[in-house]
């Protein structure tokens, strides 16, 4: 299964790291698109030990983090993020088979 998870409120972030979570435990193919204000996801380390640790293919909104949480040093975390645009959110979509939003 390829699944893709788009978060796009930080009110919902919890339900989509269980989601991704679980996802990762069945050894899914996951790829995550933060965009909105779910993108201050990035400032919760267990998330990206994630995608540190467990090869989730990441990817965030460039105009979405320089609105809701500017102050990230995105350099710290660029080993795991793509820092992009809604173009990353249609290769999302593009390469899933199922496609969950929050």
């Amino acid at each position: 299964m390829r699944l893709g998870i788009v978060v796009t409120d930080i009110n919902q972030a919890a339900q989509a790291q269980c989601v991704v979570k679980e996802a990762l435990a069945y050894g899914w193919s996951l790829r995550c698109f933060l965009t909105e204000n779910g993108v201050n996801m990035l400032k919760d380390d267990s998330f990206i030990g994630l995608a540190r640790n467990h090869g989730l293919h990441l990817s965030v909104c460039e105009h979405s983090v320089a609105r809701y949480c500017h102050e990230l040093p995105l350099q710290e975390i660029s080993d795991v993020v793509i820092v992009g645009g809604q173009y990353q959110d249609a290769e999302l979509v593009r390469h899933s088979d199922r496609v969950l939003v929050f």
